[in-house]
């Protein structure tokens, strides 16, 4: 396995997967987040059946690995779908489904694992303490969460190599009302690869209400603050995305909410200390986001899985910075290979009125 902050090779079937639209990059991070790990999941449900064909056998670090998709499996939920308008017609070759939902009874989860289960406990707990000492102002429903990133995204030929676009920022205004509503916030980007440089709105095709899709502080605040029963809640509620386990779709779904939300201390507190219990979590010494910040990272991969994600926090603060995001592949003596396809660092949060707007403050 190369190291957190090297590229390396991977199928051109996931490539093509994640070229295929260009509204892809315009999403807000945790849609963006939910429409990789779809795909991606999509990939490993073809793998896991025996319907993915391989074209070639060998790879090196230069010439990815070619395979052909096989065709898509019929998904068992509705699809919630996302778009930003006005490229909505190109967002249809992107598969979508609900990340969240109400597939388990409560209780029917696993048990948490003692403390000292992973060698992350140590590191998260001590980010937990910070998060419970973060200023944090409260949202009211009738204003916004502002997030600005600056972000690198595949840029790649579709059925070619990986390609890292200019770095460019990304400006979010979040919409807080509880719903239901189809209006989910507000993009603006600009830089060199900025496709939708003017302020535009991200729209649902069906209503959205506060949840784990659409995490609003309001909502954020109504979380239970213990941690084993925030544990139990999240699990129960969340149903795991093609062949992910329950254990890695909890971590990208928190992982979403941490890069996006503005959430009340305690609340973020409990979720890092959730963080701390999901088996196989690692700590990687030295991961470095878009804005060339170097920190350490939070990672989990699925054996076997398509994509893996590093959360990056400052060494000093323990503060959260951004994140790297991997495909995962295998050359034909089975080696494992990856290929950094995303990077983001987050530079500001805070709260506005109205869309368009730009803190005077920084939260959190």
């Amino acid at each position: 396995m190369k190291a957190d902050n090297a590229p390396a090779t991977v199928p051109a079937e996931a490539e093509e997967l994640l070229a295929a639209s260009a509204a892809w990059d315009h999403l807000s991070p945790s849609r963006h987040r939910h429409l990789k790990d779809v795909l991606m999941r999509r990939i490993d449900q073809d793998l896991a059946r025996g319907t993915r064909t391989t074209a070639t056998t060998t790879a090196t670090t230069t010439t990815p690995m070619v395979a052909t998709a096989a065709a898509p499996q019929r998904r068992r939920r509705q699809p919630r779908p996302m778009m930003v308008l006005p490229v909505a017609a190109a967002l249809t070759a992107v598969l979508v489904v609900t990340a969240s939902g109400g597939g388990h009874a409560p209780g029917h989860f696993p048990a948490a694992p003692p403390a000292h289960y992973n060698s992350a406990s140590a590191t998260l707990s001590r980010i937990a303490a910070v998060a419970m000492t973060a200023n944090v102002t409260p949202v009211k429903d009738d204003q916004f969460v502002y997030v600005e990133t600056l972000t690198r995204g595949n840029k790649g030929a579709f059925g070619g190599q990986v390609r890292l676009g200019a770095l460019h920022k990304q400006e979010y205004w979040t919409v807080q009302r509880p719903g239901p509503m189809t209006e989910e916030g507000w993009i603006r980007e600009s830089g060199k690869d900025a496709v939708m440089p003017g302020l535009g709105p991200m729209v649902a095709t069906s209503p959205v209400y506060a949840g784990l899709d659409h995490p609003t502080y309001k909502w954020l605040a109504t979380l239970p603050t213990d941690p084993e029963a925030l544990r139990a809640l999240l699990y129960a509620e969340t149903e795991p995305w093609g062949t992910s386990s329950l254990d890695e779709t909890v971590f990208s779904n928190i992982g979403g909410m941490l890069s996006t939300a503005i959430m009340p201390p305690a609340t973020a507190s409990a979720l890092y200390q959730v963080v701390e219990k999901i088996p196989g979590v690692r700590v990687v010494p030295d991961a470095v986001d878009a804005a060339g910040r170097h920190g350490f990272g939070i990672t989990r991969h699925d054996p076997g899985a398509a994509t893996r994600d590093t959360w990056i926090f400052d060494k000093a603060t323990l503060t959260y910075l951004g994140s790297r995001s991997y495909m995962i592949g295998h050359q034909g003596d089975g080696t494992a290979v990856e290929t950094l396809y995303g990077v983001n660092a987050v530079m500001r949060r805070g709260v506005v009125d109205r869309p368009g707007e730009v803190p005077a403050s920084v939260e959190g």
